[in-house]
């Protein structure tokens, strides 16, 4: 291939990444297109009206659907989704207790693929997930009884996915809103059609034939459908509705089962039973209990006296408002952080050659890793990494910030790439002989020592490169004194791929003063 070919095709790529200006802004930076209002040229206040997540259409956000917003909100349509995802369990147990399900049925009725066309959820490279595969098929299938097990007494108002992931391990918020999403895909692709139609140009959508959009109890096989959709690539994009979506975990979840345990007793009307799990939890704790104590001896009596579950769902709904309050705080954050600031970050870094670097991936890394400083330190970008005056407080969040912005490269950038010894937070590489690990770290990291010291030479281990750099964003003076400290007992303190960046917002805002 010609190098006139080669620098047309890389041109291409960046051109992909970044809008043109408009012919009468040529002075201005050139926009970047993440949001899917961006894409589509929809105002972001139709789609608020609409009510529908503005999502990023560069890499996904760490936001999933709860089923218990579903059921726990008054709108009929929600209510009837509810009731199918129930239908769909109640249909899987009938089959499992007849013992009719054979290995092609269990592929059919309990594996789905992840909705990556939502951009939501967790996972490590773009918006491509694992999906739901032969573990959470077989957790499901062998827990039906417990799923749907009331002892001749109905104590929740209704039965819910998420009690798979209170008696079973290993099946998480993740599983259950993938499961949740397959099962309401029908609604999403005419939610989303629904917006197309009236608000998206038509030149900009496509038709496309969807499967598996609804189960059909007559065949008792899953249909296709043909809608009209939003063209993203080769692909289509789904809107999913803000009041569907919460961050962090399920509304109900094993973590509060468990920190809720002590007041779970006492919601149960049986006075002998009460003294009997009592009595129960005692004997399973040492002498001189801890923490770690109380919470073992808390899950042995769950599992003695597995009715306490039924109990800690019907404290859930009893307390279900609390839920769509405390999940539309945390959208909110999320918006706001990765929606508005992390866009606003990368429409900065758009006025450097932050998107014109090439080299190989370790000079790439270093050169955009360096743009990202000097934006943050100088341009006021520190002010994007804060949310009512508050710091980012979560790694993952500083790995969705490099996410947003590292596009327009030639590279792939696969976000916690796992080789076999623990997830990093990004490989950039072009082929198999030329990668860089790339670690991002608060200062706060109460394991930061830990970390600089072994973790990133296991990666670099684990992907075949010796090649990595470390990013360390620190917020108060203090933190940058923990760092030094720290990067001068491990000798690193010279080191040219360890990088700090000042996130300070006092220093900066005091020094804005000076004249």
């Amino acid at each position: 291939m010609s190098s006139t070919l080669v620098h047309l095709l890389v041109l291409f790529v960046r051109e992909l990444a970044v809008n043109q200006p408009a012919k009468d802004t040529l002075s201005e930076p050139p926009k970047v297109r993440i949001l899917f209002s961006d894409f589509f040229v929809v105002s972001p206040e139709v789609l608020e009206s609409y009510g529908a997540l503005n999502s990023s259409l560069v890499s996904d956000l760490p936001l999933f659907i709860d089923p218990f917003l579903l059921f726990n909100n008054p709108r009929d349509e929600y209510q009837r989704l509810h009731a199918e995802i129930i239908r769909y369990l109640s249909f899987l147990r009938d089959k499992s207790v007849s013992g009719s399900v054979d290995e092609g049925l269990l592929k059919a009725w309990y594996f789905f693929g992840e909705v990556k066309e939502t951009w939501l959820g967790f996972t490590k490279s773009g918006n491509r997930g694992s999906g739901l595969g032969p573990s959470f098929a077989r957790a499901l299938n062998e827990n039906f009884g417990k799923l749907f097990s009331t002892n001749g007494q109905q104590i929740t108002k209704s039965h819910h996915l998420e009690k798979l992931c209170l008696i079973r391990d290993r099946v998480g918020r993740d599983n259950i809103s993938d499961f949740t999403t397959n099962l309401i895909k029908g609604f999403l692709l005419e939610y989303t059609a629904a917006f197309a139609k009236d608000n998206v140009c038509d030149d900009l959508c496509k038709d496309f034939g969807v499967s598996r959009v609804r189960f059909n109890y007559e065949t008792e096989s899953w249909d296709s459908q043909v809608f009209r959709l939003p063209l993203l690539g080769s692909d289509f994009v789904l809107l999913v509705p803000k009041d569907l979506l919460t961050r962090d975990d399920t509304w109900i979840n094993r973590e509060d089962l468990i920190k809720d345990f002590r007041r779970l007793p006492g919601a149960i009307p049986d006075a002998a039973l009460r003294s009997q799990i009592h009595n129960y939890f005692r004997k399973a704790l040492p002498k001189k209990p801890k923490e770690k104590d109380r919470k073992e001896a808390a899950l042995k009596t769950i599992s003695a006296y597995p009715e306490l579950i039924d109990f800690y769902i019907k404290y859930k709904e009893d307390n279900g408002g609390k839920a769509r309050s405390l999940s539309g705080e945390k959208v909110a954050h999320a918006e706001q952080l990765f929606l508005q600031n992390f866009k606003a970050l990368a429409e900065l870094l758009s006025t450097t050659n932050f998107y014109k670097i090439s080299g190989t991936s370790y000079e790439e890394a270093h050169a955009r890793i360096r743009y990202l400083k000097q934006v943050i330190e100088h341009n006021d970008g520190y002010r994007l990494f804060y949310v009512d005056r508050k710091p980012v407080q979560r790694e993952e969040d500083l790995q969705v910030a490099f996410k947003f912005t590292w596009f327009g490269t030639l590279f792939d950038v696969n976000r916690e790439v796992n080789n076999g010894r623990g997830p990093a937070d990004y490989k950039i590489s072009y082929g198999s002989s030329d990668s860089t690990i790339v670690e991002f770290k608060l200062a706060s990291n109460s394991q930061l020592k830990q970390n600089l010291k072994n973790q990133t030479a296991v990666y670099e281990e684990a992907n075949q490169t010796r090649q990595s750099i470390k990013v360390v964003l620190y917020f108060t003076a203090a933190e940058l004194a923990k760092v030094a400290r720290v990067l001068k007992q491990l000798g690193l303190d010279t080191s040219p791929d360890i990088v700090l960046i000042d996130a300070r917002r006092d220093n900066k805002e005091s020094a804005s003063k000076v004249k």
